[in-house]
């Protein structure tokens, strides 16, 4: 990366950070389909495993202590729960993009017919959601890449929803364990078609790539000149 390139990193990110410092809100729980917000700003997912650490990003995201709420109960999340991020001008009723935080996937402990009725909600949205901008596909960083996240990618690419992989909890294991997870994952990314080609390592506790991430998402949601 070139100083020049460094310099509009900082820039990205700083300007990321300073959006996600304004208004950031719950909007609303969508058990189905038929409760989704209309679709009229963009949208980025978050999916993964059960307990892979998704609310835990969010909050280091947005920079609040519990904006999603993390549990130690694996497939606690069961709606896709919409977030509001900033507003175009003061008074305007819409924000600027939303953050969905989706049903966890994996070794749920729930009943096989609510698993069932998750996997359907997530697959119609991703599927059908003209509005989403992209998804994050997250991963344990400790585990790698497991069967069911594979799943989830190829059923991404046969969409054509685009996604971006992103590894957690990278404070848990050891620089040389994180090295060679980070080439395996990032050599498959190499395979999907629908794989944005950048992977993202991070940690929600130690801050490790979270202004990066959180500059890529301003910029799948709005586009590459939002901080221009």
């Amino acid at each position: 990366m070139t100083v020049q390139d460094e310099s509009e990193q900082t820039a990205r990110e700083e300007a990321a950070g300073k959006l996600f410092s304004g208004p950031v809100d719950f909007l609303l729980s969508a058990p189905q389909l038929q409760f989704l917000p209309d679709p009229v700003v963009p949208e980025i997912a978050f999916c993964g495993r059960s307990n892979v650490g998704k609310s835990s990003l969010l909050n280091a995201l947005t920079g609040r202590r519990a904006i999603a709420r993390a549990s130690v109960t694996p497939g606690r999340t069961q709606e896709l729960n919409f977030f509001d991020v900033g507003r175009p001008e003061e008074g305007d009723p819409l924000p600027l993009f939303r953050l969905v935080d989706m049903p966890g996937y994996g070794f749920a402990k729930a009943p096989v017919k609510v698993v069932g009725r998750w996997k359907t909600l997530v697959k119609s949205y991703l599927r059908g959601r003209a509005v989403l901008a992209r998804t994050l596909v997250l991963v344990d960083s400790r585990h790698g890449l497991k069967h069911t996240d594979r799943e989830m990618m190829t059923m991404l690419d046969e969409a054509a929803a685009s996604y971006r992989v992103v590894l957690t909890k990278t404070d848990k294991i050891k620089a040389s364990e994180l090295e060679a997870v980070a080439n395996r994952t990032a050599d498959e990314i190499r395979k999907h078609v629908a794989a944005y080609p950048e992977l993202h390592l991070t940690s929600a506790e130690k801050g490790m790539g979270i202004a990066a991430l959180r500059a890529a998402v301003v910029s799948d949601a709005l586009g590459e000149g939002w901080a221009g």
